[in-house]
């Protein structure tokens, strides 16, 4: 049995994509460029909020200046509105608690900035007591270099071969390849099921419930 799962936060834990979109048009909007839909937003994150600001401006825009001033203006708006619509998906405050209630370690390793993080988690699941929250700090390596995961394992000291390490995206998938632990890829969030097959995750599944069977039995290999 694993005796510990990271999950991403951003598509796995929560929906977060309307506050980041919305952030991200306020500070298109106060800088003068065009807004994106809701829609196409699930494409730009995944890397952390700087990439997710280059992404969203124009190719002619994304110099550092203009990186710079429109970060700084997402920043100001999400740090206010980071959870006027995020929720839980179905089933996640559950599985969070039948993790717990089986004695397994629960932690977050996420390329949302620290400080997000620290607010965003505690305010959607705040009877859980995960071993270690880490987002992105300057100077750490965002996702998916494993870095973050190593600093978990030290704060957890959990073997790689107890890890598991469940995400939504290539980005996740990679980053538990690189780290040497074994992989679920879910379906609810905001990467496609192909991307997930494409970069090679050891499970891929609907339902956050599906994942107590691979805590406790493993990843069956067909």
């Amino acid at each position: 049995m694993k005796k510990l799962v990271i999950f991403d936060l951003d598509g796995t834990l929560l929906y977060t994509i309307e506050d980041l979109g919305q952030a991200a048009n306020y500070a298109l909007e106060r800088n003068g460029y065009a807004t994106h839909s809701m829609a196409s937003y699930p494409y730009f994150v995944g890397n952390g909020v700087r990439r997710l600001m280059t992404r969203v401006l124009p190719e002619d825009a994304r110099d550092d200046e203009t990186v710079d001033r429109v970060l700084g203006d997402f920043l100001e708006y999400y740090d206010e509105h980071c959870t006027d619509y995020t929720k839980p998906y179905n089933g996640m405050p559950e599985l969070l608690q039948d993790l717990r209630d089986m004695g397994v370690s629960i932690a977050v390793a996420s390329n949302k900035y620290q400080k997000a993080v620290d607010k965003i988690i505690p305010h959607f699941y705040p009877d859980i007591p995960f071993i270690a929250i880490e987002g992105h700090r300057e100077g750490v390596n965002v996702k998916p270099d494993p870095s973050v995961v190593f600093a978990i394992l030290a704060k957890a000291q959990v073997a790689k071969a107890d890890t598991l390490y469940v995400g939504d995206s290539g980005v996740d998938m990679e980053t538990a390849r690189r780290a040497c632990i074994d992989s679920v890829g879910v379906t609810w969030g905001f990467r496609s099921k192909k991307e997930l097959v494409e970069y090679h995750a050891d499970a891929i599944v609907n339902n956050p419930v599906d994942i107590l069977d691979i805590v406790e039995n493993g990843i069956r290999i067909s």
